[in-house]
C-alpha cells in the first residue's frame, strides 16, 4: 500500500468509527476547507512571525479535509493536480509570466 492509500484509509476510519460520514457531505467539506484555510490565514494576520507547528496543524487539517473530498467526488488526487498543472503550463506560460505575479500574465484561453 502506498503512503496516500495508506494515510487515506486511516482519515476514513477515523471518520467511520465515529458516525461522521453523512455529516461529511461534499458542501460540509468544501466549507470545513475554507475554515481551516482561514484559521491558518490568521497565523499570518499580523505579520509573519508563526509558529511552525501550529500553520503545521492546519494546513493538515486542510490536506484531510481535501482526502475527503476527493474521495467523496470519488477522483484521485494526483490524477487531479497532474491534470491542473498541465492547464496551468498553457495558462500561465514562462516566457509571459516568468518572474511576475500579476493577473495581466495569465494567458486568455
Amino acid at each position: 500500500m502506498d503512503k496516500l492509500a495508506e494515510i487515506t484509509k486511516k482519515i476514513i476510519d477515523f471518520r467511520n468509527k465515529r458516525n461522521w460520514k453523512k455529516f461529511h457531505t461534499t458542501e460540509n467539506l468544501s466549507k470545513s476547507i475554507s475554515i481551516e484555510a482561514g484559521e491558518l490565514l490568521e497565523h499570518f494576520q499580523w505579520g509573519d512571525d508563526y509558529n511552525n507547528e501550529e500553520i503545521s496543524e492546519e494546513l493538515a487539517d486542510i490536506l484531510i479535509y481535501s482526502i475527503l473530498m476527493a474521495e467523496s467526488i470519488d477522483v484521485n488526487i494526483f490524477d487531479i493536480i497532474e491534470k491542473k498543472l498541465i492547464k496551468n503550463e498553457k495558462r500561465f506560460p514562462v516566457d509571459r509570466v516568468y518572474g511576475t505575479s500579476g493577473k495581466n500574465t495569465k494567458v486568455i484561453e
